[in-house]
Formats: structure tokens, sequence, C-alpha cells
């Protein structure tokens, strides 16, 4: 069997905050079809190297590179045209733009044409336009979201919010989708839904997956492979029976008894 092709490779990358080393000697590879995840207790780092990876910060040392592109210190929109999407902890839809609306406002990364053509509503930006919206609704059937694509954003139940925030994420058509935290908030059958719909869409759409979760349990059931951050520093790294019994993590997340 041959190696799948490697999408996202991040080697010896570090970032400091004044004297506060945020993440150190931090690495990481992603295959096409990989579903991993990032974990760590609060603090570790986990959301400065998402923030690192789409470009919000620029590395102080390291290397990034996304289909073999180095991406170190291009700004966010370029490094999503190139490949990388991502959600965020805190849910950032446009609330006041109908649920259709903010999933084709992020496939708009993709529009071959320009303003001017789409002020004339020339033949192809108008065609471009129709495309747009049916890939849309596409995304929406596959979310479950299609009957409500009218309504507005903030008019969602909170699981649909997150549900949609990924489909909208979807819209850009990444090789990477970047995943905060995806079930925070969410009740246990959500959970379970939202678990399939992961698997499900690197399964149909065979992008590499990266995730940020707080949910143990949700974590070791569908991720493939595990990294582990304490204080900005990679203490483990494997397949979820190994990260769970290893001595270091288990001393991150209980602590240790003083003797």
């Amino acid at each position: 069997m041959s190696e799948r092709e490697v999408i996202l490779e991040v080697g010896g990358v570090s970032k400091s905050f004044g004297g506060l080393k945020a993440v150190q000697d931090f690495g990481l590879t992603l295959a096409k079809g990989d579903l991993q995840g990032l974990i760590g207790p609060n603090g570790a780092g986990k959301t400065t190297v998402f923030n690192l990876l789409t470009g919000v910060y620029g590395p102080d040392v390291g290397d990034i590179r996304l289909g073999g592109v180095r991406i170190n210190g291009l700004r966010p929109h370029r490094i999503n045209g190139l490949g990388l999407a991502r959600t965020f902890q805190n849910i950032r839809l446009f609330g006041e733009l109908s649920v259709l609306d903010n999933v084709k406002l992020a496939r708009h990364v993709r529009v071959r044409h320009s303003m001017l053509a789409s002020v004339l509503r020339t033949a192809g930006s108008v065609n471009e336009e129709t495309e747009i919206e049916d890939r849309a609704m596409e995304l929406l059937r596959l979310f479950d979201l299609a009957d409500r694509a009218h309504e507005d954003a903030r008019s969602l139940p909170y699981g649909d919010q997150r549900r949609l925030e990924i489909a909208r994420a979807m819209a850009t058509d990444p090789k990477v989708l970047l995943l905060d935290e995806p079930a925070a908030g969410m009740n246990p059958q959500e959970k379970v839904e939202v678990a399939g719909l992961i698997r499900r869409v690197r399964d149909e759409f065979g992008m590499a997956v990266l995730l940020i979760e707080h949910d143990m349990g949700l974590v070791m059931k569908i991720c493939e492979k595990i990294t582990v951050l304490d204080y900005g520093k990679v203490i483990a790294s494997g397949a979820p029976g190994v990260v769970r019994n290893d001595p270091k993590v288990i001393e991150a997340y209980l602590g240790v008894e003083d003797t």
C-alpha cells in the first residue's frame, strides 16, 4: 500500500509572548485522510498552535508547510485559500445573516470572477453564483440544516450553530480542517452526532482533520492519533491507547501526590 499524501507538515515551531513560551519546538504531520487530536490541560498552548497554523500569529522559529508550500508569515485569508480552514471555540457565525448566506459567504474564497463581473452580472459571474448556492445547499443537506437555510443563523439551537460553523469551514474546500472544541457545550446525544459527522466529513471528502477537544471520551473514540501538549511542549504522541496510559499525560491532567 502506498503512503498517503502529506498535507500539513509542522517542524520545530516555537512562539513566545514576552517571557512566556507559549509553544516550544512543536511538530506535527497530517496526511490526507488523517483524523488526529490535539489535547492538553487549560493553558497548554493548543489554541496558540491553531493560531500559528492559520496565520493569526507567525512562529518565532520553525516551519509550517501546507501542501508543500511554506506558509510562515502568510495572512489568514491566503492560508485559507491554500486549503486550511478552521472553526472556533467561541462560535463566530454572522448571526444576522441566513444560514445559507453564512455558507455562501465562506464559499466566495473560491470565486474566480472579478467584483466588476459580479456588478455587471456577466454570464460567467451569474453561473458562478448559481454554483456557489448549489454547493452551499449541498453542504447544508449533509449537515441536516437545509430545512433551515433561510432562517437567521442566530435563531438556530446551539448544536445546530456548531454544525453550521463546520459547514461554513467546509465551504472553502479545505485540504485540512481544524476544529476547535467542536463538541463544546453539547449534550451527550449531540456529541454522538457530531462525532459521527466528523468521521463522515473525513471519509467522504478525504481531507485531514485536526481537532482540539476537552471531552476525552470523544477524542479517544474518533481520533487515530493524539498529540498531547503541556506548558507548550509535546509530552506524548501516538495512538489513543498509548497516550491514555502514558505516565506524563496522567500527571499533566491529574497531577501527582506530594510524597
